[in-house]
Parts: structure tokens; sequence; C-alpha cells
């Protein structure tokens, strides 16, 4: 980052640079790698931006931490139609990005200016052609301060409750602990190593040439305060029963797409909602349940970021959802898997194992962030045979209430690698609802009365393992 970078361009020169571009026809509209896609992807983790080309882009970037944003040089390239587009795909909701502008900075340089909401640690990196995409280049912006997921959690659950009201009562005696605080204090020692790092910026760029702007969205609503609690109240919820779910694929990872063009992502995304309906108002033992979901929308979540995420929040369950897809129509029928340490129980498991692993090449993992690598690593060898030994036990529950709604494509619970399932302390499984590439079952997958029959299968699944096998005592109590 040592190169000088241009002066700030005269009006005039301004204005000719800016009607020259405008002119350009979309025959002349690149010399070198012409854009084929832009995306925006939001999320309250982070925020993507991905710019798909047909050869790799070279780009240089600087963060300008007052006030926050991300500028990004893309050389070899002229602005063009597909890059004025990013102005318009920024979302008024987004959590991260409050605006994107693009420019032609110099000949050959189209600098992107990503406008924040809050300081973030940005990532950029490139993803070589896989599946249906070319060359990509992306930017993840993360918020400086992490989300921390138990906080969330727990916060949300002395909401529903009621007791995290402002005006709720209080001890006279004395001021009321702050039991959230400790909790959370006690569960997120690890959050700031595992915050992806800023690059160092060695030069502040000056303010691009600006050829589109979107006007800034409005302000994004407050949060609302963290809750209180007092004593009678955390005894009220002395223990939480926390099932994860993770919708599979997501963001710029669709899953299978059935033949009327059904994504897999949409579906199980919208089987997880159901099934978090259902948990959050059911107890256990007069215990009550929380559901926590690796990703509450279209965006792309890493293999080891899911089991990391419920082993953060202390997951009792994990219970992974997928839409099966073979290379046939015919094939039919939901199946439950859990994790093997050694071999597979069938080729298809096996099969279906090594597609499902491939879902961070698809999605965009950073294998040049530390943190990614942490994760990686960490997946390696986590199985234990007593969570295996669990995984079958809740497996058979949900496979059993699933045969009852819906054609079972294996009569028992099958085993394959699925590095989503790696997590040594929580019985963990991956359902695969039905076929997407069957064209009936593809219609079922879109109904909202199989949805629905879907979630309270998994519902009914979930209590009749916990009735064979209570939750173990958790150090989470609110």
């Amino acid at each position: 980052m040592n190169d000088v970078l241009p002066s700030s361009p005269s009006r005039r020169s301004l204005l000719q640079a800016g009607s020259l571009a405008l002119l350009l026809g979309t025959q002349q509209i690149a010399r070198g790698a012409t854009i084929l896609a832009v995306r925006v992807w939001p999320a309250p983790e982070y925020s993507r931006v991905t710019l798909e080309s047909d050869t790799p882009l070279v780009a240089k970037q600087f963060f300008i931490a007052s006030p926050p944003r991300l500028a990004v040089d893309i050389e070899g390239i002229d602005l063009n139609p597909a890059l004025r587009e990013l102005v318009a795909k920024v979302r008024a909701d987004d959590p991260n990005i409050a605006s994107i502008r693009v420019g032609q900075n110099s000949p050959n340089v189209v600098r992107l200016v990503l406008d924040l909401k809050q300081k973030a640690s940005p990532q950029v990196f490139t993803l070589a052609p896989v599946a249906a995409y070319k060359h990509r280049l992306v930017f993840d912006l993360y918020p400086e301060k992490a989300v921390d997921p138990l906080e969330t959690l727990i916060t949300e659950r002395l909401l529903d409750t009621g007791s995290g009201s402002a005006s709720a009562p209080t001890q006279a005696a004395a001021p009321a602990p702050d039991l959230l605080g400790d909790l959370i204090a006690q569960h997120s020692q690890g959050n700031a190593a595992a915050r992806p790092k800023p690059s160092t910026p060695t030069a502040v760029p000056p303010p691009p040439t600006v050829i589109a702007q979107a006007p800034p969205p409005p302000p994004a609503p407050k949060a609302p305060p963290r809750p209180t609690t007092n004593t009678a109240t955390a005894r009220q919820t002395d223990r939480i029963i926390i099932v994860a779910l993770d919708p599979g694929h997501g963001g710029e990872d669709p899953g299978a797409i059935g033949p009327g063009g059904t994504r897999e992502k949409d579906v199980v995304l919208k089987v997880a909602h159901l099934l978090r309906d259902r948990i959050n108002s059911a107890e256990i033992n007069g215990s009550p349940m929380r559901a926590f979901l690796t990703r509450d929308g279209d965006y792309f979540v890493p293999l080891g970021t899911r089991v990391e995420k419920a082993r953060r929040v202390q997951a009792d369950l994990f219970v992974s959802i997928h839409a099966d897809a073979f290379t046939t129509p015919q094939a039919s029928g939901a199946s439950v898997f859990a994790l093997s340490q050694g071999g597979a129980s069938s080729t298809a498991a096996r099969w279906l194992a090594n597609k499902e692993n491939q879902a961070d090449m698809v999605g965009g993992l950073n294998v040049g962030s530390q943190q990614d690598k942490q994760v990686q690593r960490a997946l390696l060898d986590m199985s234990t045979t007593a969570q295996i030994n669990d995984s079958l036990k809740l497996g058979g529950a949900l496979l059993g209430e699933i045969g009852g709604m819906a054609k079972l494509h294996k009569p028992r619970v099958e085993q394959a690698g699925f590095a989503v399932l790696k997590a040594p302390d929580i019985p963990s499984v991956l359902v695969e609802t039905a076929f997407i590439s069957n064209p009936g079952e593809e219609a079922k997958l879109r109904s909202t009365a199989y949805q629905t029959q879907l979630a309270d299968a998994l519902m009914r699944g979930i209590r009749g393992y916990f009735a064979k096998n209570p939750p173990l005592a958790r150090s989470r109590a609110v």
C-alpha cells in the first residue's frame, strides 16, 4: 500500500470523466475483466458484497475509521452498468452498510466506497470458479463488536416472559445484580480472539469521483435497552433448554435446486422458522425451551462456524435441516443422518456427505482468515463415541415421527462424515426433509401444509428424545 494516490480531480475533469463514462456503450465497458453480476447479502453477523467476473479481479482496499468506510480500487476495468447496480442493492435495513458509491477513479481503475453504519473489521478476498460461479471478489464487513448469540438468545427469552421490562419490580433492599451480564461474561471470553482482524491501511484515499449514488437510508432504529433481572425473575428461567437449528446453505450457496426452480436454502429456512416457533412456545419438565438459528436469513455461514455458534450458546441439541437431491428424479423420501467416526453406512450416505461438505467452497469461505483456519482445524477430530450414540437416539426419535407423515428413504438413521455434525458435546443430526430433485417432492416442499407437518413431526421427535434422555445440567441459568 505504498502507492501514491492521485490527487483530488478538479470540477472540470470530474465532469469530463463522468460524461465519458456515461457515453461509453456496452461494447466498450471493460478493457480487462467483465463484471457478470453483483450481489449484496446483509446479516446481523456480517454483510457481504460480491462481484463476479469472467477473469480474476485485482483490487486494493483502504479502510477509513472515521467515519467508517471501506474504499476498494479495482484495476483493469471501467465503470459499467453492472457496477452501478450496486448502489440500488443496499437495503435500508442492512445493519452494516449504509450506502455504496461507485466512480471512475482513474483510467482503468474503478473505486467502490462502502459507507458503514458502525465500526467494522473488513475482509477482502478472491474466490476461484466453483459450481455455477466464475471468479468472485468478496468484501465481508464484520461489526467491530461481534454479536453475542448467547446474550441475544437469553435477552429474547426474558423479553418474551415480560421480565425484561424496564418497569419490572426490583427488590427494595438493594439494587438487583446484573445476572444477565454475569452470565454473558462467563461465555464470551473468546469473542475478541475469534473476531476477524481488519487490514492495516497505509494510506487514506481521496474521495472518489462519484458517478452514481443513492440517497442515504433512514437511520436504523435504536436497539432496545438490555433487560435487567432480579433474583425472583432468575428463578423463573433457571434452566433454558436450547435447540440449535441449522438451515443448510444460504447466501452465495443456494444448495440443491429442484426442476421447478425451488432453492434448498429457501425451503429449509421456512421449515426452521416454523420449528423455531414451536420450540419457543414449549417447555420440558417446566424448563423453557429456546431455538437458536445458525442463520436467520439468506446469507452464507461456513460449516465450522455453524458448529462453533451452537457450542457458544451451549446448545442441548443440534438439528441441521436440508433438502436432498440426486442425479435422477426418481429418488424420494426423507432421511436422518448422524456422524460416523469411521466409514459411511452406505455409498449414498458417503456421496451426500461429500456433497454437503463442499458448501464452504460454493458459499465462499475466506481460507486466508485466521478465524476460519482455527475453526477448520478444530473440526478435524471433534467427534466422540458418546456424542454419536446420543445423536443416533435423537435421529431415531426424529425419524420415527417423520415416518408417520412422509415417505422415508431409509428406515434407519444413517451415518457419514458430515462436517456440520462434529460438535463433541452436542447430540447432532442432519435431516434431509425430502428429495427436492423429485418433482413430486419438490411440490410438497414448497407447500406450507407440508412444511407445517414437517415442523410438527420434528417437534414431536425432539420431545420424544427428551422424554427418554432428560437434558443435562448446564451453568447458563439466568
